[in-house]
């Protein structure tokens, strides 16, 4: 399997850039772990309630589906996932979130994971 992909925001809902990434995730080969408050599955795996804060282990890479505007009660948990990269998906930037992910030594990637994974830069 490739890079563990913690997807935030994930969605069962199809017109969702969430569920498109999760599909192209696996279709990748990479290994994702859907979270969010939405309830149901993606690309045939259960999305676990982001409230919940469930623990992941050797997390590679976070992309995020949510606006920066609910990011912050978010931040401790996902950092302490300690990934080794975020992804800021369009409509995602947050320089606050950017500069807090760097002082702990994680990149931040302002970047789409759907062309990241097509261009085979992901």
């Amino acid at each position: 399997m490739g890079k563990k992909t913690v997807i935030v925001g994930a969605s069962p809902n199809q017109s969702r850039y969430a569920f498109l990434a999760a599909n192209m995730l696996r279709e990748y080969d990479h290994n994702i772990v859907p979270i969010g408050i939405k309830q149901g599955e993606v690309a045939g795996e259960e999305i676990l309630d982001i409230r919940k804060k469930p623990a992941i282990k050797d997390v590679d890479t976070i992309t995020l589906y949510i606006g920066p505007r609910h990011q912050p009660e978010w931040y401790e948990y996902l950092l302490s996932l300690k990934p080794k990269r975020i992804i800021f998906n369009p409509g995602t930037e947050n320089d606050e979130f950017e500069r807090l992910a760097e002082s702990r030594g994680i990149e931040a990637m302002q970047a789409c994971t759907l062309v990241l994974l097509r261009s085979l830069q992901f």
